[in-house]
Order: structure tokens, then sequence, then C-alpha cells
């Protein structure tokens, strides 16, 4: 039996399926990563992107193709983690552009959706690299345009594009040689036919489990499962964020989470030290709002009526009661904000309590905690920037992987202007940071931070988790690793001697500084007599060792 048209109530499945089958999907996307580092974690950042818009989608009830659309859009804008979760929110974001302006989608419509789709995440990269995820959405898109004519059967399109798009990907080795090399596809562009794949199983009327694991990465308590209106026992689908007055323990989050569970059900408390998301299925949602302003001013409240009785009473109430306090509070905390506002805040990604510390001694107002091992959604980026209280921001991403959900949250953030430094790694952000001059206008100070971060070389001491080839370099699981600007610079089993070659091809007879920052699984006595050894070695250089407590990376080096 044909079908020529989707509805919002199956796209709304299709898109929670194709969740799941990313999410089931992600570790195998991981390994797929070109470096064999021991934080490959593409899949994971594609799925953490998808689930957060997921999360929005499961929340809605009897949803309109425009309330779907704006959940998708949003969900993902806001949970994009790495440059390949940014894509897929750019993707999403121009899919759901189109298809919200329609109740049912046709072939014709979803060729337009999938052109825009395409046109909107090329734009956000700044060069894109045919070869990876967008090369895969180019070849989609084009083919949907093609058969429009041939077929009026959504099955059978969707299924002729998902074939295309596993042929455009297969021949992604052939346009990046890095690829080829390592005998990989790309991993953005396996996550993206996973994607597809999983939204043509639920429409083909495959069993599916459309229940959604929330996934945070500083989260205390994350957990979400929708029901079905015969399962409601509470009748008001309640969500929004409190923004703290100040951070909370553990013990009062599970306190919160005791209290929603005492006036509800189907309980979602996702905690970090500024923000905290609610979501609740209670039938007073006045009761849970008030006990939230408790701990702070509120955001994005969202009351939606699963039983369609009293529905406008309790939501004016509610919100009237919100209104009040959420006045109040903002009132405190303009009183208490106004007088330190100021010209120019920081704001840096890093982990390790050593990097996090130089950060902080340089005047970074705010650490995000992430980097190599985790990159930040546009979100987390988003809250940092609403503490900082300044007019002018400076992002310091400190991770290529990175700077994309940097640049999303400048887009996306209105009041104040925001300043992105592109640095690619820990070094260059600590040198931009140094570099700066209170003296010296934002657009000055932006000049100086870039033409500071092109004289910085960066180099990074690690492990391999898989056997590959990499740059003509043969490398074996546990081999030692040293990787540079532009790639691969030694592979050995001894972790000094691979570190020593790494800094020899980094050094030059221009070069005056080594810096040393050792990680967490490096002892200070070891890492002295490293710092000894460069010293004897490169005796036109400064050397300069300092604890970075970065987990993975055994060094960081940089050399100016």
């Amino acid at each position: 039996m044909s079908t020529n048209s989707i509805d919002a109530a199956m796209l709304s499945k299709m898109f929670l399926a194709a969740a799941k089958n990313l999410e089931a999907k992600k570790e195998w996307i991981n390994e797929l990563n070109v470096f064999p580092v021991p934080d490959g974690d593409t899949g994971t950042n594609m799925t953490m992107t998808i689930v957060s818009a997921a999360n929005e989608v499961a929340a809605l009830n009897k949803p309109t193709m425009e309330s779907l659309a704006k959940a998708i859009s949003s969900g993902s804008l806001r949970g994009a983690r790495g440059n390949s979760g940014v894509i897929l929110s750019q993707l999403f974001r121009g899919f759901t552009r189109v298809i919200s302006n329609y109740d049912k989608l046709d072939v014709t419509i979803l060729a337009e959706a999938a052109q825009r789709a395409v046109e909107t995440a090329y734009k956000a990269v700044m060069k894109p690299k045919e070869g990876t995820i967008l090369t895969v959405a180019k070849g989609a898109a084009k083919i949907a345009a093609d058969l429009i004519h041939d077929t009026q059967d959504v099955e059978e399109y969707l299924a002729a594009i998902i074939e295309e798009a596993e042929a455009v990907l297969a021949k992604t080795p052939d346009m990046l040689p890095v690829l080829k090399e390592a005998g990989v596809v790309d991993s953005g562009g396996q996550g993206l036919v996973e994607v597809l794949h999983g939204a043509y199983d639920a429409l083909l009327g495959k069993e599916v489990d459309y229940s959604v694991e929330g996934i945070a990465t500083s989260s205390k308590v994350v957990k979400i499962t929708p029901e079905t209106e015969a399962e409601i026992k509470f009748g008001y689908c309640t969500e929004f964020i409190i923004v703290l007055n100040q951070p909370v323990t553990d013990e009062r989050v599970n306190e919160l989470k005791d209290f929603l569970e005492n006036i509800g059900d189907s309980i979602v408390v996702v905690a970090d030290d500024e923000i905290i998301k609610i979501h609740v299925h209670t039938n007073d949602p006045g009761v849970a709002i008030t006990e939230a302003l408790t701990l702070g001013s509120l955001s994005k409240i969202k009351i939606d009526n699963m039983r369609e009785e009293h529905q406008e009473k309790l939501i004016k109430d509610s919100q009237a009661i919100a209104a009040k306090q959420a006045e109040e509070n903002k009132k405190r905390h303009e009183a208490n904000t106004q007088k330190e506002l100021k010209d120019y805040g920081f704001i840096s990604v890093s982990v390790g309590e050593g990097i996090k510390q130089i950060f902080k001694d340089l005047g970074a107002d705010y650490i995000i905690e992430g980097g190599q091992t985790m990159n930040p959604s546009t979100d987390d980026i988003m809250t940092a920037i609403e503490h900082v209280n300044a007019k002018n921001i400076f992002v310091f991403p400190n991770n290529s992987n990175i700077i994309l959900a940097a640049n999303q949250a400048a887009e996306l953030t209105e009041d104040k202007n925001i300043i992105v430094i592109p640095t690619k790694t820990v070094p260059q952000g600590i040198v931009a940071l140094i570099n700066y001059m209170p003296d010296q206008s934002v657009e000055e100070n932006q000049e100086i931070m870039l033409e500071a971060i092109s004289q910085v070389k960066s180099g990074s001491v690690t492990y391999a988790v898989r056997d590959t080839t990499i740059d003509g370099k043969e490398i074996r699981q546990d081999d030692y690793m040293g990787i540079g600007d532009a790639g691969i610079l030694s592979v050995g089993t001894d972790m000094v001697e691979t570190s020593l070659e790494m800094i020899r091809n980094m050094v030059d007879e221009e070069s005056g500084l080594i810096g040393v920052y050792y990680g967490e699984d490096v002892k200070l006595e070891d890492a002295q007599k490293f710092a000894e050894t460069l010293e004897d070695e490169f005796e036109d250089c400064e050397i300069e060792l300092q604890y970075g407590g970065q987990p993975i990376y055994y060094y960081l080096i940089s050399v100016e």
C-alpha cells in the first residue's frame, strides 16, 4: 500500500526513531574517526545533538507540523556539539524552515526541504570540505529533487534517497585521501545515513522503541519517557529552566527531584552549576513553579494540558505566579549585576584543573568544562554568555571541533557582542588571552589575538586506540602519538622519545619558547625530568613547565 504523504504524528515517530538508531550506532561511528585517539566523538556529538531535539519532540502532545518543526530546530541548535553536531543541527534547521508551512509532506515538499537543509548547512561552514557529511547530504538532496516526477510514494522515495546517500558515503574515501589511507568512510556522513535509516524504519511501521534517553555531560539526573494518552495520571506537561541564583549541591537537586515525584511523574531534572532544566507531568504546575522559584528565576516556561481539562485557568494561575516572582528575581539580579557590567568579558573552554586555573589567572570570567574529551554544546556556550556581565565577550573554543558551536551561540545571542577567537588548541587560547590589551578597541584586540595565535605551534601526546595508517605512518594500538597542527608528527612505543620527536618537528631556528603542560596521568618528577631533557636539547629555547591536569593527553606542547 503506497503512502503519498507524511503528517506531523508520523514525522514525530520518524524523528524519534532516527534519534534512537543513531544512538544505537554511536560507538561504531566514533570508531570511524580517522585519528585513532581515545576521544573520537563524532557519533557521540551527533547523538547528543539529535537527542536534545528528540527530548523536545517527545514532550509534545499531539504535535502540529509547526510545533514539531520548532522543537526539532530549537532543540538541535541549542544541543549541537562538535562540528558534525552543528552541521546536523543546521540540516535540521533548513529542513524545518520548509516543512513548518505545511500540514502534510509529499515528495515535492520533501525535496524542497532537503535542498534548503543542504543550503543552510553549507552556509554555516566557512570552508566546506567535500567527502564529509555535507557531501552525503548534498547527494541525498540532489536525488530527492530528481525523483519527484518518478514517484509519489513516500516509502519508495525515501528508500531511493537512502540508497543514493549510501552510494555517496561509499565514495567519500575517494574525495578525502586521509579517509582512504585510514580505510574508513566519513563518520559524519555515516551518522546522517543512520538518521535516515531510523526514520525510514518508522515510516515502514517497524517496531521501534520511541522512548528517549536524555544525554547530558554534566547532569546529575536525566530521564524522560513519553507516555501514551491512556497512561496519563497527571494532566499537565510542565517544562521550564531554572537560572540558578547560586550553585546547588547534589543533595538539593535530589530534594527537588523528590518534591516533583510527590506531585507528578515523568520527571526530568538536568542540573549543572548554572541552570536546572525541569520536565514534569503534574496536576498543578503552579506548585512545581513555586518550588523552583526558591532556587532562581525561570525561563522557557511551557505548559501543555495533556487531558484538555481546566487548561486556561491553571496556565494563567501558574504563569501569573511565575511572572510575579520572575519580575522580583529580575530586579534583584539587575541590582546585583548592573554595577558589575563591564566592557569586556572572557569565556574559555578547557579541561584539567591546572589548565582551568591558568585561564582564571589570566582573567577568564567563565570556564566551560570540555575540550577534546567532551565538546560543549551551543547551549552550554550560551549559558556561559548569559552569566558574563559584559557588553563584549571574547570566546576561546580552544578546539577545532568547538568553533562552529561557538559561532552558532554567537549568532543566537542578541543582547551582547560575541567575538569568537577561533583558537584550535589550549596553547592558542592561552596566548590569545595573554595578548589582550585593555586600552585597545574590540576590533583591535581581535586583530591582535588572531595574529598572536597564528604564531603558535601546538602539539599533544596521547595513545592510539586501534591499528591504522595515517600520513604514511604505521600505527599500532597502544602506540604513543605526537599530534601537531597539521597531523601526526611522531609515533612510538616510548612516550618520552615520541614526545621529543614531535617537538623536534615543531621547533625551528626562530623558536624561542617551549611550553609544556603535563596531564593528570604524568607524575611531577617525570614531567620535571622531561623538561630537563628539553633544556639540554633545545638550548636556545626557554622551557616553561606547568601542570595542566588534562585527561587522555600526557603532554600539551606550545612552541613560539
